[in-house]
């Protein structure tokens, strides 16, 4: 898909993918953070949770990254150019599974006309249809020769 054939509220849903031990292994591995609340299952329990939680911010790696997709740019991403305002509404555990909702915020060319921005609202929903983190995000993209 080219930019000029984004529209304004446009929206792409992406398959879903499991959350398994080895992913907070891994959170905990990369980040440091081995709080119980993440490692030890029955600290977590204790503390009326069904298991141990993802880090949030793991919500937000999982979520870009499962975006990358929705769409499927024909021009070149560039890169992010940041996200903001990403709230977390429900914990993360391992077994769920999640899915993105992706859906087209805001786009312009930039002043060179050669590259553009585009923001698109991001929601990580469970498999209980909750969503569960949410935010902005904005790409930028180098413009095809077709894509003004």
């Amino acid at each position: 898909m080219f930019f000029h054939q984004l529209e304004i509220g446009s929206e792409f849903v992406g398959s879903g993918r499991t959350l398994t031990e080895a992913d907070l292994s891994i959170a905990c591995m990369v980040s440091g953070d081995w709080h119980p609340i993440h490692s030890d299952e029955s600290y977590a329990k204790s503390r009326g949770l069904r298991g141990r939680l993802f880090h949030g911010s793991f919500g937000i790696f999982i979520a870009t990254g499962m975006a990358t997709t929705l769409p499927k740019f024909s021009d070149e991403v560039v890169g992010a150019t940041g996200i903001r305002e990403w709230t977390y509404r429900a914990p993360l555990f391992v077994g769920d599974t999640v899915h993105v909702k992706s859906t087209i915020l805001n786009k312009r060319v930039t002043s060179d006309g050669r590259r553009a921005v585009i923001e698109r609202t991001l929601a990580l929903i469970n498999q209980s249809a909750a969503v569960v983190q949410e935010g902005i995000a904005g790409s930028m993209v180098r413009l095809a020769s077709n894509s003004s």
